[in-house]
Parts: structure tokens; sequence; C-alpha cells
């Protein structure tokens, strides 16, 4: 079966092609297409519901370009009450595993009655050397953010990637929310992959990947 919102927009050829659910590499992930706020859609959750699930996209290396992309994400049903609904997008990924650099949404709190947790609604990491809580004890404030959203509805992300630099622009907004200039694997290159929580119900549509 075909999914309508795996599309690839590559700049060389400036041709969009359908990506069969088959061919995405599936890690700990529970991967199916579905309709979802009327739009078709690629829902994803955690197998185990301990650990991310991550749907790396096939025949992609990508070093400098842009990664567009509409995600929605919300606790999943029984998830603690610190869940906040995690999804994102994996680039530079190595060896489809890791390491690799990563840019996520943590939707439920970008309408926070708390202003602590709204400057914490997009965040960077880099894993597994760097992830986000080693980021925010070393260098607070410098690789998270706040930006709108609302858990449950589509947000558009768009993630310009050049050299050690990488933007995050959230819901067509002229301006990033989020500025990297550090990325800690370098000026590499790797693959492109999706990515949820553990604890997260995530969906995904109208992924465009311009090198």
């Amino acid at each position: 079966m075909k999914l309508a919102m795996i599309t690839l927009l590559l700049a060389s050829t400036a041709q969009a092609a359908d990506i069969p659910l088959s061919n995405l590499t599936f890690t700990n992930a529970n991967g199916q297409p579905t309709t979802y706020h009327g739009s078709p859609a690629l829902k994803m959750t955690s197998k185990d519901g301990t650990h991310e699930a991550i749907a790396t996209i096939p025949g992609v290396t990508f070093r400098d370009g842009t990664i567009d992309v509409d995600v929605s994400g919300a606790p999943a049903k029984g998830a603690s009450a610190d869940a906040r609904g995690f999804i994102g997008i994996i680039f530079r990924q190595q060896n489809n595993s890791r390491p690799f650099e990563i840019i996520y949404i943590r939707p439920t709190n970008g309408r926070a009655d708390d202003q602590l947790r709204r400057n914490h609604s997009v965040q960077y990491s880099s894993e597994p050397d760097w992830p986000w809580d080693r980021l925010r004890k070393e260098s607070p404030g410098m690789y998270e953010s706040y930006a709108d959203m609302q858990a449950g509805e589509w947000t558009h992300m768009r993630i310009v990637v050049k050299g050690r630099d990488a933007s995050l622009y959230i819901n067509h907004a002229d301006q990033p929310c989020l500025i990297v200039h550090d990325l800690k694997l370098g000026e590499s290159e790797g693959g492109v992959a999706l990515w949820t929580g553990s604890d997260t119900e995530g969906y995904f549509r109208n992924l465009k990947i311009t090198n």
C-alpha cells in the first residue's frame, strides 16, 4: 500500500515520488497508513511503549538542504502525566541507527499555563552523546525554545541545514524559533527519519526533502 503523504522532492529532479510503506525501515515502531483530520497520513507509535520509534526514509543521503513535514503529536493513551507528545525529524543519521541529529517538538508545552514549560516547546539534540538533558544542564536555553502549537493538531516543521548550522521554522513563520550553530556531528551527512517518543501517538504527512 502506498502512502501519498510520504513524498520526496529532490532539487536535482524537481519530481515528487510516493514511498511505499514497506520500503521504510522501522525501528521499534508500529506504522500504518490512515486518515487523520481529513488527510492521508502515517500513524506511528512505539512498539514496546518504552523506547523511541523511528522510521528511516529509503535512499536518502542528506547533508545540506531543507526538510519540510507536517506532524501531529499527542500523549498516547495511558501515558504518564509528564508525557509531552514528542515528535520530530532525524537528519544526518548514520547507518540507519545512531549517531544522529534530531529536532523535535513537545506539543503539549506550546500552550501550557507555565512559562518554563513553554520555553521547552522545541528541542535540538544529538544522540547518543548530546541528549536533551545534557544540553539543558550544560547550556541552559541554548538548544530549546518556544513556538505556538497544539497537541493533536497538525504542525508544520521546516528544518534548514547548512554546514554546522540548523534552523527550525514552525507553521510557515518568517523567522526561525530555534537556531543551532554547532551541530554536534559537524559537517556530516546521513539519512533522514521520522521520530516519535516512547509515549507519543504521532502522525506524519507531506514530507519533502530538498538537497
